[in-house]
């Protein structure tokens, strides 16, 4: 099973918030004010992706400067990620796929982790494996809410954070869903305001995103 949450009242990465923002950071020196903007908007939860050198500053940053944050790293590929995320102050780690390696890696973090799905076989796998929690990437590409629905039947026990092409219009009618605990997306964190560090901006996106799961009716 997935480990909780360490000093967190959610026991699920999925259950904190009802968005979790996919952050990709070019400078280091963004991230605690964007953290600070991202919680002061309702969305604690902070997913920073791999994709560039700052990253891993970025993430080491925001843990050690904003406590209210739960800060976690996307985009891990290989086991030498985890270890490094981890190091930094990474609470929870997040993959768009898995492997044997990356999973074994993933599980001996002792932080929860989302690893990607795409496909049926992909989760009857993971579930194989003991882990119920994922991640459904690319989302709308990969079917969006008609596959999702089509799993809840026969494996209920699979829960997501789908994450591709989502977005504020779109996110309600999968947080309505009842196998999907959050939704991933970055229409909060548009590139041109965290350049601008129009961070009243995005409080004010969080904080519209933190809102949406009534826009979609009971989620469970």
């Amino acid at each position: 099973m997935t480990p909780a949450l360490p000093s967190s009242s959610a026991a699920s990465v999925l259950d904190i918030a009802p968005v979790l923002p996919v952050v990709v950071l070019a400078e280091a020196a963004d991230a605690v004010p964007l953290a600070r903007a991202l919680v002061a908007g309702g969305l604690p939860a902070i997913e920073v992706t791999l994709r560039t050198p700052a990253a891993l500053d970025a993430i080491r940053a925001i843990a050690a400067e904003v406590p209210q944050a739960v800060v976690g790293a996307g985009t891990v590929l290989t086991p030498e990620q985890v270890g490094a995320c981890t190091a930094a102050g990474a609470r929870f780690l997040v993959s768009p796929g898995w492997t044997r390696a990356l999973l074994a890696a993933m599980r001996g973090s002792g932080v929860p982790f989302l690893p990607g799905v795409s496909t049926t076989s992909e989760v009857v796998a993971l579930l194989e494996h003991g882990v119920r929690e994922m991640k459904f990437f690319p989302a709308q590409a990969a079917g969006g809410t008609a596959y999702l629905r089509s799993l809840a039947g026969p494996l209920p026990q699979a829960r997501f954070c789908p994450t591709g092409g989502i977005g504020p219009a779109t996110a309600p009618e999968y947080l309505a869903l009842p196998n999907v605990g959050c939704v991933g997306g970055s229409w909060m964190v548009p590139a041109d305001a965290v350049a601008a560090g129009d961070w009243g901006r995005i409080e004010e996106l969080a904080r519209a995103a933190a809102g949406l799961r009534d826009a979609g009716g009971t989620c469970r």
